[in-house]
Order: structure tokens, then sequence, then C-alpha cells
């Protein structure tokens, strides 16, 4: 008997795994790690209910953490086999996966040396070499084309439109075909591709990340240039904590277009993310998988501005290439942050601009620096362009907590802190529906995962209403028998 196993992304957002298990194999579909709440994060260090080395293969949808971030832990605990991507997702999860290594290291450090672990001895989730014999596993492959990956299974890859590389990934096993759903991406936006149709699946996963909402429209990037004149004219800067991975290049394609379309000062636009600008760089040496207005240009060196022009010529011509490399998507004052000292220096700085910096639910990283100068300021704007999950530093300044605690300190709340879902890389619920009504007949069963418990309800009700389709959301750790 064949069944699925929901051991993530089951009534929460995160850690999105499945296992299916044929009889004869056992495919882990997406690897992710859990994030958010304490509970959440928790089972990060539960073991799974099957051996890694056990798992016959492991295949991925795309290389966001929430999908990937698990791998380096199921191969320390030795899985062996191979694990399956397209070169996309492959080219991000050699960035995403070592950086996340490192980071479980300097956590257990700081916890060991500040004693604030409830553990004698804080141990990393993995680490950065754990990280590296996972990325020896990986197999890309092309879009569109089936192959088999264990005894019995069959899968190809459809392109999903969420990120570079993302793809649903389809499995035939036993005459059943099981679309894995991953994330949807959306339709009609810039940079990424629309999400291919799909017609026929005997079962789905679908994502219900905002399946209880509809995006604001598309007011074709009025909102961010009101929001940049505004920080501009009060003479501060705008903080966007984006996603390394996915975001960042959306943003800088919109600031790009309002200042080419005079509808925004020119103002220094900094990209503080070393992960954000090897990604950036990744998604220019594959223009020709993105969307059609994206194709390669021939686009002029970029010349340094102001104090830059100072600075020491081998380190600005070391910095002019690496800003040559992600070049699709420079803006007229484009500037990345390599060291450090210069993010120190950046995060000092009243000097009017935009800082791009990561991580886009505020829970780490170097934007953390750029939040505690930035908003007890009045001048200053934090702008967040994406999903702010439960429990984050995100979800509570954007719920309009008037403090929030960063590096162990209480920091005031008076910059103006903003939304904008329309540059969300998740379709929303009419979106979704859209993508559903292009299959010919319903699956028997469409399972909804990856949502808070209120948004998969949400979804579930709407597609019962909308087309008749039977529906289920997975419990965590749920076991289900496919027909």
């Amino acid at each position: 008997m064949t069944s699925i196993t929901f051991l993530g992304a089951a009534q929460t957002v995160t850690g999105s795994k499945y296992l299916l298990d044929t009889g004869r194999s056992k495919v882990l579909i997406d690897a992710g790690i859990f994030q958010g709440l304490k509970e959440l994060r928790e089972r990060n260090w539960q073991n799974l209910p099957i051996a890694a080395s056990d798992i016959d293969a492991i295949v991925l949808t795309h290389a966001h953490l929430d999908h990937c971030g698990y791998l380096p832990r199921i191969v320390s605990q030795g899985f062996r086999g191979r694990v399956f991507c397209t070169a996309g997702t492959k080219d991000l999860c050699n960035i995403v996966l070592p950086d996340s290594g490192r980071i479980q290291e300097e956590d257990a450090e700081n916890a060991n040396r500040h004693r604030y672990s409830k553990h004698e001895v804080a141990l990393p989730l993995y680490t950065e070499a754990d990280a590296f014999k996972a990325l020896a596993l990986l197999q890309p492959v092309g879009y569109d084309r089936s192959l088999p990956v264990a005894d019995g299974v069959d899968v190809d890859f459809i392109n999903a439109g969420h990120l570079l590389g993302s793809s649903y990934a389809r499995v035939k096993t036993d005459g059943r075909t099981i679309l894995f759903g991953g994330d949807l991406g959306r339709f009609s936006r810039p940079v990424l591709p629309d999400p291919v149709m799909v017609d026929a699946a005997d079962y789905l996963l679908v994502e219900s990340t905002y399946g209880d909402r509809v995006h604001e429209a598309d007011d074709d990037g009025g909102r961010l240039a009101e929001l940049i004149r505004d920080t501009a004219e009060r003479g501060g800067k705008m903080i966007i904590p984006a996603f390394a991975i996915g975001r960042v290049e959306e943003l800088i394609y919109w600031i790009k277009r309002l200042e080419d379309e005079k509808k925004i000062p020119v103002l220094p636009v900094f990209v503080d993310s070393p992960m954000a600008v090897e990604a950036l760089a990744r998604y220019s040496e594959r223009l020709k998988e993105l969307d059609p207005e994206m194709h390669p240009e021939e686009v002029d060196e970029i010349a340094p501005h102001g104090p830059a022009a100072r600075e020491p010529r081998q380190r600005r011509r070391r910095e002019a290439k690496q800003e040559r490399d992600v070049c699709a998507f420079c803006t007229e004052r484009f500037r990345t942050i390599s060291s450090p000292q210069e993010s120190k220096e950046l995060t000092a700085s009243r000097m009017p601009a935009i800082v791009i910096s990561a991580s886009g639910m505020a829970t780490g990283g170097r934007v953390l620096h750029h939040l505690k100068a930035a908003l007890p300021h009045e001048r200053n704007t934090v702008l967040f362009a994406g999903f702010q999950a439960a429990g984050t530093r995100g979800r509570r300044l954007v719920d309009g907590e008037k403090s929030v605690k960063i590096h162990g300190q209480m920091v005031p709340v008076a910059a103006r802190v903003e939304l904008i879902h329309s540059m969300s890389a998740h379709a929303d619920s009419q979106e979704i529906l859209h993508w559903l009504r292009g299959f010919k007949s319903p699956p028997k069963r469409t399972f909804i995962v990856h949502g808070e418990l209120t948004a998969m309800q949400s979804l579930q009700g709407l597609i019962t209403k909308e087309l008749g389709w039977q529906t289920h959301a997975p419990a965590w750790n749920e076991k289900v028998e496919l027909e």
C-alpha cells in the first residue's frame, strides 16, 4: 500500500517534508526546517519516524530553507542516496545550505559563550561541513524530463514560477500520479515566469500560505514609490528586510523601474547581504529561465559614486566586478556591501538611502543591526515585502508592537512600519484557484499543506465550494494511505 506521511508543512507554513512509501521504495519530497514559533523550531531536533539511512532518495522542489534546510541534518544522520532537483535549485542550495550550517554553528557557540542555553553544551543542528556533504549528493535535472529516482518511482519537475529553479515534483508510481506542489508562484509578475498549468494528477498537494486572502491589486509600483518618496522627504532611510533568495530581485526590479520612470528620487540602494548578492549573480546567469522581459541586454560598466570613487582601486575593482555580475538588477546608485565593517559603517550612516538586507522576517542576520539603529527614529521607514510567520520579529512589528527585542535589548519603535503583500512570491487564494482550474478532471484527493491553520481551512472551504473537490488538511506526522 502506497502512503504519504506529512512530516512538515502540515497545519503550519514551514518544515516541508513528505515521505512517500510505496512498499518498495521510500522517497522524501522536500527536506525543510521549521521556523517561527519555538514549539515549531523544536521539531527540528526530533528524529524522523524513519532512519535517514532507510530513505532511498530525496526530491527538492526549491531552495528556500523551509524546503531544503533540513537536508544537512538528514545527511549527518546517515542518508547516502541522491538528492534530485533542478539546476537552478542546486545553484541556490550551494549558497543557502553552507550559510545555514555556519549560522547553526555560530548560534551554538554564542549560546555556550553567554550561557543562555538550557543544555549543558549547546550543539548546532548541523554544521557547515554537513552542508557541503549534502551538496555533494545533489543531482540536477532539467525541467520536464522524467527519470527514475528509486525502484518504481519516476519524477519530473514542472516550473512553479516561485523562485529560480522552483518546481512541482510530479511523481509516478504504481500507475498513480502524485503532484507535490512545493510553493506556487504568481501570474503576470515581473522577474519570474508564470507557473506552468497542469491538467491531471491522481493526488495533489497544494500550498495555502495565502489561502485566506487576496493580494492587494498590482498598482504598478505606486505604493512603493509613495513610501520611498515619503522617506526621502523626511531625510530617512528605508530598511527592507528581505528574503535573500528570491525577494531581493523583485525589489530591485521595481526600484530600478520607478527610477527609470522618474517616479522616485534616485537614492543609493545598498544590498547588505552576501547571500543575496550571490543569489543575484545566479539569477543574472540564468536570465533565460526568468520572465521574458528579463532576458539579456548589454549593460554599461558601473562607475563609482561619491565616496566610493575615493576607495582603493583594487578593492573598488573587485566590487565593481561583483556589481557587474548582478547588473541585470542594478539601480542607478546600486552598491553591494561585502565586509562586516562596511555594514557597520552603513548602519551608522544617516544618509538617506534604501537598505535591503536579510532576513525577510527579521529573525537574524545583518538586518537586525539596521533595524536596531533605524526603528527608534520617526524619519525612517521599515518595509516588509512578504509573509511574516507567527512568532517572528517581523510579524510583531507588522502587528504594531511599540518595542521589540533585538540582541537582548528592547528597541522602541518610532519608525514607520509598512507591509506590501503584492510582492509576495506565493499565489493568493484566487491565483491558487486559477491554477487549479487548469486541471481537466479533479484529483481523487487534494491535500492542503504549507499554511497556518486558518489559511488552510479557508482555502479548503473555497476549493470545496468553487470546484467541488475532495480535500484534506493533514496533521503533522499524519499518514495517509492512497487508494
